[in-house]
């Protein structure tokens, strides 16, 4: 007969603010450094709560923040047809001044959390989460800061200047999105600063994503990998 162990990861849904809610995952000691998750453009889906489950078995409180909740609160879609053109009608929609709102709010909702208390706080993200972890190194005074093939970063390089945590950056050799020239951009703006960016040769946009056709499980273990070494070293 087998059993089924429960996990010693707790999740609930919790307010950020009025209408603004978000998905927290808290470790096995049941606190710890806060990491504000920043979802893909397919919502905060299956698979971006199981990344803040994965990430608070590493030892972090994770808030995976519900971006689209203005237009489609606790929207959760796939990855195709009818599903991804919502997501990118939902993303077009996603103005800046909504997005820096959104990111004053959740790392605010973190930082006060009991589980958090006092600790170091960063934020990560994929794709237009990826964007908006760079946005949060410079406008939210977070500790540290990685981004996963963000889209939309080469477009704000202006807001490198205010960037003075570490961030760890991301990209793909083959992605349709984000071309060399982009990478390229981003690293000059970033020189000088404590960041470092990583391009997986054999890897295409949404790697990291198990749920994607183009999941990459060697890029998206290295990359794992070379995000926790960075995080413990700025976090923990």
């Amino acid at each position: 007969m087998s059993h089924v162990t429960p996990t010693p990861v707790r999740t609930q849904w919790i307010d950020l603010a009025p209408g603004f809610a978000g998905y927290l995952a808290l470790p096995p000691a049941g606190r710890g450094p806060g990491l504000v998750l920043w979802q893909e453009i397919f919502g905060v889906n299956a698979h971006i709560r199981a990344v803040a489950e994965q990430y608070a078995l590493d030892g972090f409180v994770v808030l995976a923040p519900d971006c689209f909740w203005r237009q489609a609160p606790r929207v959760d879609l796939g990855y195709e047809g009818e599903d991804r053109q919502r997501a990118i009608a939902l993303m077009q929609a996603y103005g800046a001044e909504p997005a820096l709102a959104d990111i004053a709010a959740a790392l605010a909702a973190l930082r006060a959390r009991p589980e958090v208390g006092g600790a170091r706080v960063g934020t990560f993200g994929y794709c237009m989460g990826g964007r908006l972890a760079y946005l949060a190194a410079a406008t939210a005074g977070v500790d540290a800061a990685v981004a996963y093939y963000g889209g939309g970063i080469h477009g704000q390089l202006e807001r490198a200047a205010a960037i003075a945590c570490p961030v760890q950056f991301h990209y793909a050799g083959h992605d349709d999105h984000i071309p060399p020239a982009a990478i390229e951009s981003v690293r000059a703006a970033m020189a000088g600063k404590p960041a470092e960016v990583h391009v997986y040769a054999d890897a295409h946009h949404g790697f990291n994503c198990w749920a994607r056709a183009s999941y990459h499980a060697p890029s998206a273990a290295l990359a794992h990998g070379r995000t926790l070494a960075f995080l413990a070293q700025h976090l923990l």
